[in-house]
């Protein structure tokens, strides 16, 4: 037996009507699909931390779910995890004629342009209805928003709707914190106001992302992590120093905190 083989089989008696666990009898595709994605996030978070024992462990836990997910669809009458493997393997070789055929592409910048070109071909294959797919379509709502803000950027940029530059974009940022600022002023009138130009503001960051030739959900990633470190050394000098962060005023945080900076600088 192989070792997919093997996992299917594990999974075919989870979800066995007699013998298998009561847990996993009782899922469908809505209840799994929120472990599905917290899954994605921790070989995400394996990767951020450079630990390759817990990213082998997550990207099991991660094919797990395809299994799971393969399964529950067999038992439908829909497809197989087999029939899944093989779309994917078609959809490669579809997607990369430089490397299956004969085209050539110049880089890895013509590589992404003719990828996303393939990606629009079939969805428009895909519309039942003959309409032409607005430049939109398909964006997963269920995406983070932060990701979700980019690749709506990245599809409208496609169309022709863009800035021409990154310093388009700032100038874009100054506006849009502006008029926060603004709604913040009078947010006793109307609060809604506030919270819509916060996710304007957090929109276009996500653009100036974009083209900083950056991925903002990473790099929000890594500013989180930095804080998470920096707080947790807060804390420990604090603790070094006999005091907790709820007795310590406001400056002598201040003072640890760009001290910890200043520490993490020269190293």
């Amino acid at each position: 037996m192989s070792t997919i083989d093997e996992l299917l089989a594990v999974m075919a008696r989870l979800r066995d009507p007699e013998h298998g666990c009561p847990w996993d009898l009782e899922q469908d595709f809505r209840s799994v699909a929120p472990y599905t994605i917290e899954e994605a996030y921790e070989v995400a978070d394996a990767i951020e931390r450079d630990d390759l024992a817990g990213l082998r462990e997550e990207l099991g836990d991660l094919l797990f779910q395809v299994v799971f997910h393969a399964r529950m669809a067999e038992e439908q009458g829909a497809f197989d995890f087999a029939m899944v493997a093989r779309d994917l393997a078609e959809k490669m070789r579809r997607r990369h004629p430089h490397v299956f055929g004969t085209e050539t592409i110049d880089g890895p910048a013509a590589q992404t342009e003719a990828w996303e070109a393939h990606k629009a071909s079939e969805r428009a294959a895909r519309r039942a209805d003959g309409v032409r797919p607005g430049a939109l379509d398909g964006v997963p709502l269920n995406l983070a928003a932060l990701a979700r803000a980019q690749k709506l950027g990245r599809r409208a940029a496609r169309a022709g709707f863009d800035w021409p530059d990154a310093a388009g974009v700032l100038a874009k940022l100054d506006e849009e914190r502006g008029e926060l600022a603004s709604a913040i002023e009078s947010r006793t009138e109307s609060p809604e106001a506030v919270e819509e130009e916060l996710g304007d503001l957090l929109f276009t960051v996500a653009n100036l992302a974009r083209h900083l030739g950056s991925d903002a959900e990473s790099a929000l990633r890594r500013a989180n992590l930095k804080f998470e470190r920096r707080f947790r050394a807060v804390e420990a000098r604090l603790a070094e120093e006999g005091g907790r962060l709820e007795d310590s005023d406001m400056q002598t945080l201040e003072r640890l905190w760009r001290e910890t900076k200043e520490s993490e600088a020269g190293c």
